[in-house]
């Protein structure tokens, strides 16, 4: 039972830092990328992350974007162990704000522009009852002690944890242009993270029937059976606990990029961002597990990505966009974690645009994220699940120099499941996930 006690705090201090954890590059950096969902080969303002060598297609001067996302997500976590009292936990993310802007001044062949916008990250999460992986030990307390010759049938808890996470990117790029064929872009990019995670496990309780102390099955702290019946170790690890801690780090990403234009109906892009090596240092106010120590850095890259793209006007009014992006993930440094992943993570997508009216634009778009983890990556606190994203919207052209867009994303999940091995033989977890958001964004044309 001890055992099983400390691997609770452990698991405490992992989800602590892997709780809002993901693979890891946020790629929705625009309202027109909810419309479409297919970006790469952009040539509108968006293009300053998405397609910077493209930047030289805009017209000569300045050029501004202003938008933002809200994304609600809700991850559901069922878990088969026999002991639980309950058998599923709902964590929900919600990130009401999720800005990004774009600048760019053209003259010529040549383009500077500047971006902004939560590159990784990105949002809050609250697990108010827990996770399965929390409670398995705690479950397993009124057997424990029975099996000590004291009758216990019933436990209880207090658990709830709250992180979030954000990883802000200032990106710089510059962009010339070959005549009307090819042009290039190198850039870099400024990550600043900072993860925030708080949380407690907080009256453990049991019902013992012991006799000499008066206990005749009515719920007590745990803590408090243990140190009466001079446990101290199991007293300690059974009282409250609280966890207070903030991770941060910075670093560069280098970035190139490639635009060719064969036609004037057809436009290529090739991007491609080196990994980022992240470190993240805690800064630790309050930890009772013990385990996370103030100052103590680990590593968290970004990996490096690919990103291809086509843009194809089938007639005037009408748009095609494709776009293809792979993440090395199996190469960048997650603290060993990624010898857990068997395949790079790759995602495909495709968008429409149609001109409705001189002033509006209808557009929809399709994206298939494929992961490629091994069943020992997924876990309740850190799991990705394949999915299938629908975009739709407009975009609004107000005056000349100004345009609305506006976009709608839902994600389709499919089901992970994890076998695990316990003290009553195999049983299953499932991770399941709901995903809804909204962009709006500003451009404007000097």
């Amino acid at each position: 039972m001890k055992k099983h006690l400390l691997y609770l705090s452990i698991l405490v201090l992992f989800f602590a830092s892997s709780a809002l954890a993901s693979i890891i590059t946020n790629p929705n950096q625009s309202s027109l990328y909810f419309r479409l969902l297919s970006r790469n080969a952009s040539t509108d303002i968006d293009a300053v992350y998405y397609n910077p060598a493209g930047l030289t297609k805009l017209a000569d001067g300045f050029h501004f974007g202003l938008h933002n996302q809200t994304i609600l997500q809700e991850k559901t976590v069922v878990n088969e162990f026999p002991f639980l009292n309950n058998d599923t936990y709902v964590g929900k993310v919600t990130v009401p704000i999720f800005p990004s802007a774009f600048f760019v001044y053209k003259n010529g062949p040549l383009a500077l522009s500047f971006g902004f916008g939560p590159n990784a990250g990105g949002g809050s999460a609250e697990f108010a009852d827990g996770l399965p992986s929390f409670e398995i030990p705690f479950s397993l307390l009124p057997a424990g002690v029975s099996a000590l010759g004291v009758p216990t049938n019933a436990y209880s808890l207090d658990m709830s944890f709250e992180g979030t996470s954000i990883y802000y990117g200032f990106q710089g790029n510059a962009s010339f242009a070959f005549g009307d064929l090819i042009s290039v872009a190198g850039g870099v990019r400024y990550i600043l993270a900072q993860n925030t995670y708080k949380g407690h496990i907080r009256n453990v309780m049991i019902n013992p029937v012991y006799p000499p102390l008066g206990l005749l099955g009515q719920m007590i702290p745990a803590s408090q059976f243990f140190t009466a019946v001079g446990q101290a170790g199991l007293a300690a690890l059974t009282a409250d606990k609280e966890l207070d801690v903030k991770q941060v780090g910075s670093a560069i990403t280098p970035i190139l990029g490639l635009n060719v234009t064969p036609l004037p109906t057809l436009n290529f892009s090739l991007k491609y961002e080196f990994n980022t090596t992240l470190e993240l240092e805690n800064q630790t106010t309050i930890d009772d597990t013990g385990l996370y120590p103030d100052g103590v850095k680990e590593r968290n890259d970004i990996p490096a990505i690919l990103s291809l793209g086509l843009q194809y006007e089938v007639m005037p009014k009408f748009r095609a966009h494709l776009s293809y992006n792979l993440f090395f993930d199996k190469n960048a440094n997650w603290e060993g974690r990624e010898d857990l992943v068997d395949n790079n993570t790759f995602d495909l997508a495709l968008g429409l645009e149609y001109d409705l009216f001189s002033a509006v634009s209808l557009s929809a778009g399709v994206l298939r994220t494929q992961f490629g983890l091994s069943e020992q990556y997924q876990t309740d606190f850190s799991h990705e699940i394949s999915c299938t994203s629908l975009g739709f919207g407009a975009r609004l052209r107000m005056i000349p120099k100004l345009d609305l867009d506006l976009g709608v994303l839902y994600i389709l999940y499919g089901t992970a499941d994890r076998t695990y091995t316990g003290v009553t033989g195999l049983y299953t977890e499932s991770y399941k996930r709901s995903t809804l958001g909204f962009a709006v964004g500003f451009g404007y044309h000097l």
